[in-house]
This record gives structure tokens, C-alpha cells and sequence, in this order.
């Protein structure tokens, strides 16, 4: 990854950033609803953006990831969902993205989080850790694009739900 790039949390300052990046990383891509900044303003206005970061390159911001709660049907706490993640289209595949989830995962970590869901392409979340784990669903998600990643190494059961600001279309 490019050495001039910094990972940090957001600012105020950043929210119309975040915005643009995210309309622009997810403009061209097909399985999107293209409702990703509105999810990000919906748990921001919630008080539910446990971790958001961007990823910044000559004061300008190139990059974000967010982090929210999650429940768990079976009552298992402190697991989170990861996304949207954003990279400007210019920057992907520069490992800008990686970088973002790294660095929110560690942050996870360090508060003492049992794991992290999220719904996304089964070949890139691999790389991670993140599994497809029988007995852990999201429903309307076909099983090959949930994947969980347990910190701790107890596999919840159950239904997971995330933040009511992932309904969020505008």
C-alpha cells in the first residue's frame, strides 16, 4: 500500500467525503442498490457507527469503512457488521480496502468485540478469515455471500439482524 496514506477515524468534516467516495465505488457495481450512502447517514444519525474509519491520501479522502452493531437471535453480544466499504474507483485494487478492514477489525478487537458479520463476495472476505458458517443466517442472503468471523472462538446460532439504517434507501 502506498506509504502517504493515512487510516483514521472520521470527522465531521469528512461526512461529504464519505458520501462522494461512496456513491462513486458503488455506481458501477451491478448487485448494488446504490442506497450505500444512505445506510452510512441512517447509522451515522443513529448514533450507530461503532467504528467508522477513512482512509486519506494528500488531505483528501479516497476511502471509508463502517462498523455497526448487530443481534444475534441466539442473544450472543458485542458482534458487529462490517460495510459498507468504499474505495474510489481510481484507488481499487491498491489494497486501500484491505488496509480499512484490517485496521477496523484490530479496532473491534482492542474493545473487546466476539466477531463481525457481513454480507459480500466470497472470494475477497476469505482473505480475512471470515467463513461461511452453518447455523448462522441472515435472512434473504444466500449462505455462499454471509460470512462471520468469531474473535473469540464461540460460532453463534441463529438469525442475524443488522442496524435498521441498512433499510435506508434515500
Amino acid at each position: 500500500m502506498n506509504p502517504k496514506i493515512v487510516i483514521r477515524s472520521e470527522t465531521d468534516a469528512d461526512v461529504s467525503a464519505i458520501t462522494e467516495v461512496t456513491v462513486a465505488a458503488f455506481k458501477t457495481l451491478e448487485i448494488s442498490n446504490h442506497t450505500e450512502q444512505f445506510i452510512i447517514e441512517a447509522l451515522r444519525a443513529a448514533r450507530a457507527l461503532t467504528i467508522s474509519l477513512v482512509a486519506e491520501m494528500d488531505g483528501r479522502v479516497i476511502g471509508h469503512i463502517a462498523f455497526s452493531p448487530i443481534t444475534i437471535s441466539d442473544g450472543t453480544p458485542n458482534w458487529y457488521g462490517l460495510g459498507p466499504v468504499s474505495v474510489l474507483p481510481a484507488y481499487q485494487r491498491q489494497g486501500i480496502g484491505k488496509t480499512l478492514i484490517r485496521e477496523g477489525l484490530s479496532r473491534l478487537k482492542d474493545m473487546n468485540a466476539q466477531g463481525c458479520c457481513l454480507v459480500g463476495h466470497p472470494d475477497y472476505y476469505r482473505k480475512f478469515g471470515f467463513k461461511n458458517m452453518p447455523g448462522l443466517v441472515h435472512e434473504g442472503v444466500p449462505q455462499e455471500f454471509f460470512f462471520a468471523l468469531s474473535f473469540d472462538g464461540h460460532t453463534p446460532r441463529g438469525t442475524v439482524t443488522f442496524h435498521n439504517g441498512f433499510k435506508a434507501d434515500g
